[in-house]
């Protein structure tokens, strides 16, 4: 059976890109290895923020599913790779699922199939990991199949800019391939950019998540300096921001999280020292966002001194726990790393986030949030949850140090 569009990978990246694929009429099925996203997906229940269950509804009403078998390849007219790319345990870049999605795809591959790796990686990955691996049974890249990369730009929750909105950038292994590509996202994406290559479309995405990174260290060293000599940071920002050009304003905490930001720079550091570059800045950046658990431990210590408490034995509430406000994704959360440095240091700790659920590394939350509040020595506001009355939390607390800058008052102790 012929299919305009396969997925492999239904996740975060995978299932948005279907929902704006099928709303433009192309026929689309999914393709994913774990059976809790095919049952889901049979049963109409979402398992992506960005896409509600409303959508995944009208979208099997249009004839999406989703499978673990991989014979759907066969009789795709496209197929995109969106698996996850993280980190091993050694830090560096982890291409296991990319190898294993382009390994399953080359069994199926026939000619005339665009292939399309939407994964985040670092430059060369295109051509030198996946193209390899495709053409393992005879069929050649830019001769008998376009291969292409799109780096996925999914900003999980942000109602303002989701795919069909977000200009796609595209490239091919060939000119040739990288007309294919724009083409078929040309057909639900406002805007396309092609880029040369595959080389620079991967770097390009590198270069936006380090950017994001680099800044979010920086901020995080002024506010550190800024305590230091005695400077309110947050009226230093808002002072800031007032420029109308050459300033875009970011916001300190407790470092950087999720699924790209603190991870995507180690795929740039770790391709640079591979080819001999030492890229100082993004080695510095890191260096501040791997201090920031322990600097805001150490701002909490110090506000419990001026009470005459010691942090080890103290009843810590965490407030927030996800990588970033209102995603329940605790993905790389500088937040739960900053919960694990004071639970090192011997603080009592317990925690509550509206759309985390359990985070397995500290156990079950808190079960209710005014008991937890109203016991705990302090409260730490981490992530400023829309759910959060935050002025009613900042009252309920015995102490309340905010280090989202958001909670009014004089007594309120910020980052």
């Amino acid at each position: 059976m012929s299919v305009d569009l396969v997925v492999v990978g239904v996740g975060y990246v995978g299932l948005p890109l279907a929902a704006e694929a099928v709303a433009a009429g192309l026929s689309v099925i999914g393709y994913d290895t774990s059976p809790e996203v095919v049952t889901a997906v049979a049963e109409g229940r979402s398992h992506v923020l960005d896409v509600s269950t409303d959508q995944l509804r009208e979208m099997k009403a249009r004839g999406f599913t989703v499978t673990s078998d991989p014979a759907v390849l066969s009789g795709a007219e496209t197929i995109t790779i969106c698996v996850p790319t993280g980190l091993d345990a050694g830090g560096g870049p982890d291409l296991a699922a990319v190898r294993s999605a382009a390994t399953t795809i080359a069994g199926h591959l026939r000619p005339g199939t665009l292939v399309v790796l939407e994964s985040t990686s670092y430059p060369g990955t295109t051509d030198e990991v996946v193209r390899p691996i495709l053409e393992q049974h005879g069929l050649i890249a830019g001769e008998d199949f376009p291969l292409a990369y799109s780096p996925e730009r999914i900003d999980p929750g942000n109602a303002r800019f989701g795919l069909r909105n977000t200009p796609k950038v595209v490239s091919g292994h060939t000119p040739l391939c990288a007309k294919h590509c724009a083409t078929f996202y040309g057909r639900f994406v406002d805007t396309v950019v092609v880029a040369r290559g595959t080389r620079e479309a991967e770097m390009a995405k590198l270069l936006e998540n380090t950017y994001r990174y680099v800044n979010i260290a920086l901020v995080n060293e002024i506010a550190m300096f800024c305590d230091n000599i005695g400077v309110d940071v947050w009226d230093v920002l808002h002072c800031a921001a007032s420029k109308p050009f050459g300033f875009a304003p970011f916001v300190p905490g407790p470092g950087a999280g999720g699924h790209c930001i603190p991870v995507d720079p180690r795929y740039l550091l770790d391709k640079a020292e591979r080819e001999g570059t030492r890229l100082g800045v993004v080695h510095a950046a890191r260096r501040v966002d791997e201090q920031m658990p322990s600097y805001v431990a150490e701002r909490v210590t110090r506000m419990l001194a001026e009470y005459g408490k010691p942090l080890r034995g103290t009843k810590i509430l965490l407030l927030g726990l996800t990588y970033k406000a209102d995603v329940p994704d605790t993905r790389e959360s500088a937040a739960v790393r900053t919960a694990l440095r004071l639970r090192a240091l011997g603080a009592i700790v317990a925690y509550h986030d509206p759309v985390a659920g359990v985070v397995p590394e500290l156990g079950p939350p808190a079960p209710d949030l005014g008991t937890a509040l109203r016991t705990a020595d302090a409260a730490v506001l981490l992530v400023a949850h829309r759910d959060y009355d935050l002025g009613r939390l900042a009252r309920t607390a015995r102490l309340f140090f905010d280090v989202t800058g958001r909670v009014p008052g004089e007594e309120v102790v910020r980052l």
